[in-house]
């Protein structure tokens, strides 16, 4: 923003001024719910899959199914990547303190990025056994084996539309991407009841299938794991925000009494929630008085607007702006 001078008007030369909070804090309940919320779905997740991993891996170890073993291993994979999260979750909501200013929000990307790495290597173990495994001759899977599958697919389904839901709730794309890994987890299962059919019906000719099913699932993990790797390095990288969010917390300081122009806007997201960083034009006569208080206003309105906004660092111009102004 603009230094003042002793008449406290706006000369032509630049500072930043970081904005404080007033007394009149933006409501942060709906955050709070927004964590409960996802807190809950992501729980909802770990006990179905911890529950569905068991009963696949018992029912591929006695049913003599290595697509079944593979899916479970995919199950007990997304037991322990909730698992993490969770944990991400609750150290996100800590409050921010001398070591970590701007909170504990980035937890849920650490996680997910290393989980996503995990991921994919299970997947891979998975994959080469099923290479090494297929040219050898075993028993016809029984046909309880296909009702584990069909029943998992209603399963993951349904965990699917629920997390959708709760998502476009709450706003959270980190549980909108669990969403997902629910509906490929229900295509992973699609292909082991193909699979198991194919044997069962098709006869110990076609005995192959079961670990072409498994390549299958293995396939979906690894395409799931290295989405949300980049999903989450892109977060830790600072990318910007998706541009109809950035439009309307445009639109929302735009609407401040005072302000001519939004010059620049960055958004981050950190987690469940997001940084903005805006630069924001006013009449180069204005006191500073005036100034610092239409930089509180933007600040307020866009936290009480945008309850996934933890901060908003306003940066304030002139205007007419002079970009080659020292």
């Amino acid at each position: 923003m603009q230094c003042y001078n002793a008449a406290g008007v706006f000369p032509n030369y630049e500072t930043r001024l970081h904005i404080e909070r007033s007394d009149e804090l933006a409501d942060r309940t709906s955050i709070s719910q927004t964590y409960s919320e996802v807190t809950r779905a992501a729980a909802l997740g770990l006990v179905v899959n911890l529950t569905l991993g068991v009963v696949k891996l018992i029912g591929g170890i006695v049913g003599n199914s290595f697509a079944l073993i593979a899916d479970a291993v995919n199950s007990i994979g997304d037991v322990v990547t909730t698992v993490i999260v969770l944990f991400a979750l609750r150290v996100a909501q800590r409050p921010a303190d001398a070591e970590h200013p701007y909170g504990h929000t980035r937890a849920e990307g650490i996680a997910a990025s290393n989980v996503a790495l995990l991921v994919i290597i299970s997947a891979l173990m998975v994959g080469w056994e099923a290479i090494r495994r297929i040219t050898n001759q075993h028993d016809i899977p029984p046909i309880w084996t296909l009702w584990i599958a069909g029943a998992n697919i209603l399963i993951k389904e349904s965990l699917y539309q629920y997390n959708v839901r709760v998502g476009k709730r709450t706003g959270s794309s980190a549980i909108i991407a669990n969403a997902w890994d629910h509906r490929s987890d229900a295509l992973c299962a699609l292909a082991v009841l193909i699979g198991l059919g194919t044997i069962r019906f098709g006869g110990s000719q076609f005995v192959w299938a079961d670990e072409v099913a498994s390549l299958i699932v293995v396939a979906f993990i690894v395409w799931s794991g290295v989405q949300l790797f980049r999903s989450s390095a892109s977060e830790l990288m600072d990318v910007q925000a998706d541009s109809e969010f950035v439009d309307r917390i445009r639109a929302v300081a735009m609407a401040v009494a005072g302000i001519e122009e939004v010059e620049t806007l960055w958004v981050r997201k950190s987690g469940l929630e997001f940084f903005a960083d805006i630069h924001i034009e006013v009449d180069q006569q204005l006191t500073v008085a005036e100034g610092h208080r239409i930089g509180h206003q933007v600040k307020d309105r866009l936290l009480a607007e945008f309850p996934n906004l933890k901060d908003v660092l306003v940066h304030l111009e002139p205007f007419p702006h002079t970009p080659d102004a020292i």
